[in-house]
């Protein structure tokens, strides 16, 4: 198995050298992320947000809903380099230039005394009306797709609604199929990120939808 390197950085984002996914983890130290959430502008129920929901066996978030596509750059990737997330992730062959960027937030999250979570999370937007039961997803990485919708999605973040209706579809291991599905999602099963991740990216949304 191949050992993920990371670049690594202080909390100012001065590069200090590299460090394996492991130890990055392991010591808390600062690396960069690529997130990028999948907008259907012209969903039936009006726009709406594709979220993932993370496969049981990740390390951070096990079983919860997240950002549509992420993951964590190489060592000597530069933030363009990972648009090759949607491909790998969700099937979706996109160029960087056809990416909407939010801006970059850091994040820390101390979720065990062995797991310290330091992300510069670089974020995007891309646009795309493919039907989700039409993905072909990770399933390594991703148990199933869901659609919410926007307004909804952004009333369950600031505490006005309890939950929202989910639609999507869920991958059975067992049985080895893709099924329909419809879940009712609380705050509580939604990945952690902060006011300011979701802020740039509300308002980077607004700013493109509502011109």
């Amino acid at each position: 198995m191949t050992t993920e390197m990371f670049d690594i950085f202080d909390k100012d984002m001065n590069h200090l050298g590299t460090a394996s996914r492991q130890e990055a983890h392991a010591q808390g130290l600062w690396h960069q992320t690529f997130h990028c959430w999948v907008l259907n502008p012209s969903a039936e129920r009006g726009p709406s947000l594709l979220l993932q929901l993370r496969h049981r066996n990740k390390d951070t978030f096990p079983g919860m809903f997240d950002t549509s596509c992420a993951g964590h750059l190489m060592a000597g990737e530069t933030v363009q380099d990972g648009v090759r997330e949607l491909e790998e992730e969700l099937g979706l062959s996109a160029a960087i230039s056809e990416l909407i960027y939010c801006g970059r937030v850091a994040e820390e999250y101390v979720l065990s005394e062995q797991l310290i979570d330091r992300e510069f999370n670089h974020i995007f937007v891309y646009e795309c009306e493919k039907p989700v039961e039409e993905y072909h997803f990770q399933l390594s990485e991703i148990s199933g797709l869901f659609m919410v919708g926007l307004q909804e999605f952004e009333q369950l973040l600031a505490g006005g609604r309890k939950s929202i209706p989910a639609v999507g579809v869920l991958h059975d291991e067992q049985e080895g199929v893709t099924n329909p599905a419809v879940r009712e999602i609380s705050r509580e099963d939604i990945a952690l990120n902060s006011p300011e991740y979701f802020e740039l990216l509300f308002n980077t949304i607004h700013e493109r939808i509502d011109s």
